[in-house]
C-alpha cells in the first residue's frame, strides 16, 4: 500500500515541476497570497514535523554508533540543518552576485552558476524523493501530509528559479528537477541505508527548506503578505496537530 501510494505522489510531484510555469495566476512581485500561503505551510511542517523527528533520531541512536566522527553527529544532528541552511544561503549569494555582472547587461546568472545552482536542488529534490519513499511516515496520512507540504513548496522553488534563470529553466532546469525527485525515489525503491544517513538527510533538507522559505517570504521587495503566511502556519500546524 505505502509503495504505490508513494509512487502516485512522486509522480504528483513530477507533474508540479513540469505545469508550475503555466500557474500564471501565482505572482512573485506583488507576491502572491497563495504563494505566502504555501510558504507558512512549508515552515509549520518544518518546524512541528521534521525538526522534532530529528530529535526521536538522536534520542535513538545515541550510543549506537562507535565511530568517533559519526557519534559526535550523532549528539548534533541540527548542525546539519544549520549545514544545509548555510549552503543554500551561499548559493543564493553566489547567484545574485552572478546577475549583478551579467554579461551585456541581462541581469540574469553566467550559465556555470545556473547548473551549479540547478545541480544544488536536483540533489535537494532527489533527497525527498528519496524520503518519500524511506521515511517512517505515520500511515498514508503522514505520507499525504509529506506531499503537500513539499509539493507546495516546490512550486515556491520552481516560480524563483523560473524567474532568476529565465529560459534556461524553462528548457532545462525544471526537466532535471523533475527527473531528480524521481531518480530520488527510485533509488530508496531498491536500496535502503540505516537510520543515521536518513536522519542526516531529514536535517539537510530542513535546514534548506527553511532557507528557501525564508529567502522568498522576508525581502522587502517581495511584498509578501504576512497575513497570508500565518493562516498558512496556523491552519497546517493544526492539522498536523489532529494527525
Amino acid at each position: 500500500m505505502e509503495f504505490w501510494l508513494s509512487f502516485v505522489f512522486v509522480i504528483g510531484f513530477v507533474i508540479l515541476h513540469l505545469i508550475s510555469k503555466r500557474m500564471k495566476f501565482i505572482k512573485m512581485v506583488p507576491r502572491s497570497r497563495l504563494l505566502s500561503i504555501v510558504g507558512g505551510i512549508a515552515v509549520a511542517y518544518v518546524f512541528l514535523h521534521l525538526l522534532p523527528e530529528l530529535g526521536e533520531y538522536q534520542a535513538e541512536l545515541e550510543g549506537e554508533i562507535e565511530n568517533a566522527f559519526w557519534s559526535f553527529l550523532e549528539h548534533h544532528i541540527y548542525l546539519i540543518a544549520m549545514v544545509g541552511l548555510a549552503i543554500f544561503y551561499g548559493l543564493e549569494k553566489v547567484v545574485k552576485l552572478s546577475k549583478k555582472r551579467g554579461a551585456n547587461g541581462e541581469n540574469r546568472p553566467s550559465s556555470g552558476v545556473f547548473w551549479i545552482h540547478i545541480g544544488s536542488f536536483t540533489v535537494y529534490n532527489a533527497i525527498i524523493g528519496y524520503l518519500l519513499i524511506r521515511e517512517e511516515f505515520s500511515g498514508p496520512w503522514g505520507m499525504f501530509f509529506f506531499f503537500v507540504a513539499m509539493g507546495v513548496h516546490f512550486i515556491t522553488n520552481d516560480k524563483s528559479l523560473g524567474e532568476t534563470h529565465k529560459e534556461e529553466y524553462d528548457k532545462y532546469g525544471r526537466w532535471l528537477l523533475a527527473t531528480s525527485i524521481f531518480a530520488g525515489w527510485f533509488i530508496g525503491v531498491l536500496t535502503e541505508v540505516n537510520e543515521m544517513v536518513i536522519s542526516l538527510l531529514v536535517a539537510f533538507i530542513s535546514g534548506g527548506i527553511i532557507l528557501n522559505v525564508m529567502k522568498e517570504e522576508l525581502p522587502e521587495e517581495r511584498e509578501s503578505s504576512f497575513t497570508a503566511f500565518f493562516i498558512g502556519i496556523f491552519t497546517y500546524s493544526i492539522l498536523l496537530f489532529l494527525l
